[in-house]
């Protein structure tokens, strides 16, 4: 029986069977190799473990009372408002998803689009990391239309985009227009920006002292690149389409902000909850959180207290923001159970060790069939925890 079991391909075998026995004179494992797993392993739940520090330290400091007290101010036309906000805002997501799909070739009609959409902001909120939806709507597009690679690096570049749009506007509000934390966000953009050079500095001088092996080859990959953004994101028929939308969810986000702000008793004006808002969702771009909460919770709490406006005060707005945007996912729920009703009803569960089709190690071809059971809960997605999607990642 073991004998039949260790001569059975890999790709047939299943989680309950032994473990395949190492070849003769196989190596084991040396030491450095087992430091740079744990060195990835590390790395790969950085963000997480940074997220709750910083979540951990805000408890230490403010009281959990503070958490508390924002979920008990939401009512019931508070979450309508959320919920149509967010229709808008993930509609509006979901147009920018689709031109920059068409812009490389590959078909997402906008129905799907949404309901896609809808489901990775529910992921993105629900699990550790927030990048865990935009992981598995690109895969699932990337096997339905038969091209991975371009799947994913839609999904890179129509993030890309929104972060764009938020950085220059966000940079340029802040920078020029009269707000309670105008003076701190100036000194912190110079200290940025001199970093920025010193990184640039550092790496240019590496680059110089290894010499220019590989240039051509990189060259070459910065110019597929750049055809493609100016092909998606830059090209006449899409650039207009793509600024809109970003823009339509970029004041999405800053009303649900100041929806969130009235909601936790905050008596500052519009003009002065805004440009925090911009603060809180630049710092949720940064891939140190928890579903999204952790740098948007620290920074509001400090820019309300730099403001005046109480610390206390500015990490409720942060909690009933972080709540509000995770009832505007939950239609996201609706889609991952009717896609997994309709998953069964069609094949019905998958048999016992059957590998995930969102496994990282399985092969993929544009003949492939795609089967809508093939995994028995629709949550199942392989994503990298904690690190944003990048091309270099196809």
């Amino acid at each position: 029986m073991s004998t039949r079991l260790a001569t059975r391909p890999a790709e047939e075998r299943t989680a309950d069977d032994p473990p395949e026995a190492s070849p003769a004179g196989a190596a084991a494992p040396t030491g450095d190799e087992g430091a740079r797993g744990r060195g990835s392993a590390l790395r790969k739940h950085l963000g997480t473990v940074a997220g709750i520090a910083i979540l951990g330290v805000l408890m230490w400091r403010l009281g959990t009372g503070v958490f508390l007290d924002g979920l008990r101010r939401i009512d019931g036309a508070t979450v309508l408002v959320a919920l149509a906000i967010g229709l808008l805002t993930t509609v509006c997501s979901a147009w920018r998803w689709c031109l920059v799909a068409r812009g490389l070739n590959i078909k997402l009609p906008l129905g799907r689009a949404v309901a896609d959409y809808y489901r990775a902001l529910f992921l993105n909120a629900a699990l550790p990391g927030g990048v865990v939806g935009d992981v598995h709507r690109a895969v699932r597009h990337g096997q339905d239309e038969g091209s991975m690679g371009r799947a994913v690096r839609a999904v890179v570049l129509e993030r890309t985009a929104g972060q764009l749009v938020l950085a220059v506007i966000g940079v340029a509000v802040l920078v020029t227009v009269d707000s309670p934390v105008l003076r701190q966000t100036r000194e912190l953009v110079a200290v940025l920006a001199v970093a920025a050079l010193g990184v640039l500095a550092v790496v240019a001088g590496l680059r110089l002292r290894r010499g220019t092996p590989g240039t051509s080859r990189r060259h070459r990959a910065l110019r597929a690149a750049a055809a493609e953004i100016r092909q998606t994101l830059l090209s006449r028929a899409n650039a207009p389409g793509v600024l809109v939308s970003s823009v339509i969810v970029l004041a999405g986000h800053l009303a649900m902000f100041v929806v969130a702000a009235r909601a936790a008793g905050s008596a500052a004006s519009a003009l002065e909850v805004i440009p925090i808002g911009l603060l809180a969702l630049i710092a949720m771009g940064l891939p140190l959180n928890v579903g999204g909460w952790g740098p948007r919770e620290g920074v509001t709490a400090w820019a309300f207290g730099a403001a005046g406006l109480g610390a206390s005060q500015g990490l409720t707005v942060a909690v009933i923001y972080g709540v509000l945007s995770l009832v505007a996912s939950l239609p996201g729920i609706v889609v991952l159970v009717a896609r997994w009703a309709a998953g069964l009803r069609s094949g019905g569960p998958a048999p016992k060790g059957h590998r995930s089709r969102f496994s990282r190690r399985e092969k993929y071809s544009p003949k492939d069939s795609v089967n809508a059971a093939s995994s028995s809960f629709p949550f199942s997605a392989d994503a990298l925890d904690g690190r944003p999607m990048t091309p270099e990642s196809v």
